[in-house]
């Protein structure tokens, strides 16, 4: 993500304050935009819309910055200039192009969030909601994870197939259950109330369980997020030459045998009218992240889990659905992913593309 240069700041610093800027200030707006090729067609912005969309982010941006600043701090995010760029460059076009897209279709859409551990996806849903709330849009945000079959029905799988030994990989989740949920979304009345199902994931000593839905008013846009939404199976060749921690017979087998599982989501995926990924730039920073979390957790007395146990959680998730296998050529994928938002070592955002742009190097 570019980084926003000294004038832009200082214009959006004294928006901050209730000075609005000049027509001239506004042109500037307008001409760096444009200026970032790569960006603008990733948002969708061009010479024709890009005033009307600018405007657009202008009055978004002085409604929300109070909030959105206050929920930074919270996140311990406090650099005035960090909290600018993302506002500016990344949260408000998202959350404008939404609401573009709700206008265009003249229905709910579904817009899919997909990324791996520690990627930011629910932080992201989470802000798109805030947004949106302010341009007068309601939404539902649902995860993945809410699909999760009973405690029950997956203490049967994994009877029938020791493998399973965690929840989370193609085959634990209920397909049918989030399809009628998402079906709901879209061909329910606009007073009619949404039962969106949820999980407990500390029921059973942490195995978690589905608890009572939460009935919800049908949303005017609908955020699905989950570390495979929109993953698609790949041809059974790809394990010819093993990725570790793929290594052993054994370890092929399982992965060939996720790779199957996932065609009973495609009627999933088919409902989703747009997919975003929050790709990290190397899929193994993963595990850096989860002990990163889990050494704070620990620190605070609560319970966590040890690097070495760590290192087994997350090989057990690459044998099942590899990101190298699976989520790298997907990004290369123009009719699948509309958007592809780069993750860095640091947590912070890298590049911002359309998959097949011209202008960009992916």
């Amino acid at each position: 993500m570019r980084k926003l240069d000294k004038t832009t700041i200082k214009i959006l610093q004294n928006w901050t304050q209730g000075k609005k800027p000049t027509e001239v200030e506004q042109e500037e707006l307008v001409a760096r935009e444009l200026a970032d090729v790569a960006q603008s067609n990733a948002f969708e912005i061009n010479k024709d819309n890009c005033e009307k969309l600018i405007e657009a982010r202008s009055q978004l941006f002085c409604s929300v910055y109070k909030d959105v600043s206050e929920w930074c701090h919270s996140q311990a995010i406090q650099d005035e200039t960090e909290i600018l760029t993302l506002l500016w460059n990344l949260w408000l076009p998202l959350a404008v192009n939404l609401a573009e897209t709700r206008q265009q279709l003249g229905r709910t859409p579904i817009q899919g969030i997909l990324g791996g551990q520690g990627t930011g996806k629910t932080t992201l849903a989470l802000i798109l909601r805030l947004l949106l709330s302010h341009l007068g849009y309601t939404t539902a945000n649902i995860s993945l994870d809410d699909l999760y079959k009973t405690y029950a029905e997956r203490y049967k799988l994994k009877k029938n197939d020791p493998r399973l030994i965690w929840r989370g990989p193609p085959g634990t989740h209920d397909v049918y259950l989030g399809i009628k949920v998402l079906e709901q979304c879209l061909q329910g009345k606009s007073d009619e109330q949404i039962l969106i199902p949820r999980f407990d994931k500390s029921l059973f000593n942490g195995a978690g369980d589905r608890v009572k839905p939460e009935p919800i008013p049908k949303a005017d846009i609908v955020l699905f997020e989950g570390w495979f939404v929109g993953v698609r199976p790949i041809n059974n060749n790809a394990f010819d030459t093993p990725i570790p921690p793929i290594e052993t017979i054994e370890d092929i087998q399982f992965a060939k045998d996720n790779n199957e599982r996932l065609k009973t989501y495609l009627p999933l995926w088919e409902k989703l009218d747009r997919l975003l990924v929050l790709y990290p730039k190397d899929y193994r920073y993963s595990k850096q992240w989860r002990k990163e979390a889990e050494h704070k957790m620990i620190a605070l007395g609560k319970t966590g889990m040890s690097d070495h146990k760590i290192e087994e959680f997350v090989d057990y998730f690459w044998r099942s659905l590899h990101p190298e296998l699976f989520i790298s050529p997907l990004i290369q994928n123009p009719d699948l992913v509309d958007l592809v938002i780069e993750i860095k070592g640091d947590r912070t955002y890298g590049d911002i593309y359309k998959p097949g742009s011209d202008n960009s190097t992916h």
